[in-house]
């Protein structure tokens, strides 16, 4: 069966990833998210891993290391999820809002599927999206190494943007941190059943 590699992103002290009022820092919360979303999945029965247990950064290498190496542990079965909140330009608050996916610009059909999946369950959860050019592609094209240098279908999710003040409160409600890991959730079991 498909196993579920979790990435956390950055580490708990990795500086700039927070709110502007640092009530929400980002690697403290998906790694919240996470592990809410390894419990979920295990209620649903689908195997994960946790690749970034730690709570400091960990080198982006030693990440798809690590997912490439579990990969083929589970004989070519897994998908990989790295969790973020996203930011916008400057050091305050901003307007800028919504879930969205990132994709490597060499994404697989596979990848470009698990975030369609994402997006349409996160609309289901009432969540806010944005879409790279409109309406054409629900992800946004990177040079991202967890993605681009990792050999399963992986996505990187921007859950919420942390420089926007009604975003952070409701992701640190708990009816937002219980609709983000249920859309998550909701998405893997599509795009592995």
């Amino acid at each position: 069966m498909t196993k579920v590699l979790i990435d956390n992103g950055h580490g708990t002290a990795t500086k700039g990833k927070r709110s502007p009022d640092g009530r929400l820092i980002e690697g403290v919360y998906a790694r919240e998210v996470a592990r809410r979303l390894a419990s979920v999945l295990e209620e649903r029965g689908i195997p994960y891993a946790l690749i970034t247990p730690e709570k400091e950064d960990i080198a982006l290498r030693t990440r798809v290391y690590r997912a490439n190496s579990l990969h083929r542990q589970n004989h070519g079965d897994t998908l990989l999820l790295s969790l973020h909140s996203d930011a916008a330009p400057g050091t305050g608050w901003s307007q800028a809002s919504g879930f969205s996916v990132r994709l490597s610009q060499n994404a697989s059909q596979r990848s470009k599927t698990l975030a369609r999946c994402l997006y349409s369950a996160a609309e289901e959860q009432g969540i806010p999206v944005r879409k790279w050019n409109g309406d054409v592609v629900p992800w946004w094209p990177q040079n991202l190494a967890i993605c681009r240098d990792t050999v399963m279908p992986a996505v990187l999710v921007e859950m919420f943007f942390h420089t926007n003040r009604e975003q952070v409160n409701w992701a640190l409600c708990p009816e937002g941190k219980a609709r983000l890991v249920v859309a998550i959730a909701d998405a893997v079991c599509r795009f592995i059943m």
